[in-house]
């Protein structure tokens, strides 16, 4: 029998507790919505009001695993969805997170979180930057340390403040909130400083996607940018053997990194890291921080 749980007034299905998603721990999906129940204020902020894409993969990181934006077959009729037209869709939708109870029927989905850099009032303006260093075997996230610390420094030369987090995955996310700019133009600005960053890195850094190109470099992905693009969300759990968690820390942490288990984050580290540290992004929020575009 299907359990019915209430949040916040809605009530919810909640199906196959006792299913094991993340293999490398037994982590069961009953797990994971406790996760999504803990987090959801740190969390809901940074889906709140943007269109989410859901990667799906409800057997698990082993099971079939699909990206769809479309609202999914059954939604309730009291999750949000928004316009977001697409030249096969004008009259697409995609679904809005704006409340715990929301976020819960999406988690009970089996879903990695992903939204763009703009908000659904303001499509294809955007009031963040964001920087994707993944690095290509043998280089680790030790090495995306490095590249994320020069970065940095480049933004704070032109005025633009960066906060990291993880990407649940083998790299880094930078983000930086800028006030509110067409996104063709932060894509052609963080193109330049990933072309700035190969110039001045050449055995480090690489700008361009082609994976021969990739061995041993950190790939700084500047196209995530573009208005079409999205980047997982914080907090999200990704689709590994492992709960890794695509999480906040902070630049002390990416400067004492030697090792690439150093910023491995898993679910169970989030209630005391929220704890310790509140929300590490929640500046992404203040206007007072937003810089304006060079």
């Amino acid at each position: 029998m299907t359990p019915i749980t209430e949040v916040e007034g809605r009530r919810l299905a909640l199906s196959n507790l006792d299913k094991i998603l993340h293999p490398a721990t037994g982590t069961t999906k009953g797990e994971l919505l406790h996760y999504y129940a803990t987090v959801g204020a740190a969390l809901l902020p940074h889906l709140r009001d943007r269109p989410v894409s859901f990667l799906r993969y409800p057997d698990g990181p082993e099971g079939q695993l699909f990206f769809t934006k479309n609202p999914p077959p059954g939604t309730p009729a009291w999750v949000k969805t928004t316009p977001v037209p697409r030249s096969e869709d004008p009259r697409a939708r995609q679904v809005m997170i704006q409340d715990l109870p929301s976020l819960m029927w999406a988690a009970n989905l089996v879903v990695e979180f992903h939204t763009p850099q703009w908000r659904a009032d303001s499509p294809a303006v955007a009031d963040r930057i964001v920087f994707d260093l993944d690095p290509g075997p043998p280089a680790t996230v030790v090495e995306c340390c490095r590249v994320a610390l020069w970065l940095r420094e480049r933004l704070a030369e032109d005025g633009l403040e960066a906060f990291v987090k993880t990407s649940g995955a083998k790299g880094l996310h930078l983000l930086v909130p800028v006030e509110p700019t067409p996104s063709d133009q932060v894509s052609a600005y963080a193109k330049q400083l990933a072309v700035r960053a190969e110039a001045d890195h050449p055995a480090l850094v690489v700008h361009r996607m082609a994976r021969a190109l990739r061995p041993g470099k950190v790939f700084v992905d500047f196209s995530q940018n573009a208005a079409a693009k999205t980047t997982a969300t914080p907090y999200t759990l990704r689709a590994r053997r492992r709960p890794a968690v695509s999480a906040p820390v902070t630049w002390e942490e990416v400067e004492a990194c030697g090792d690439p288990g150093d910023l491995v984050l898993l679910m169970n580290d989030m209630a005391p890291r929220l704890e310790r540290y509140g929300d590490l992004l929640a500046p992404l929020f203040d206007a007072d921080r937003a810089g304006a575009m060079p």
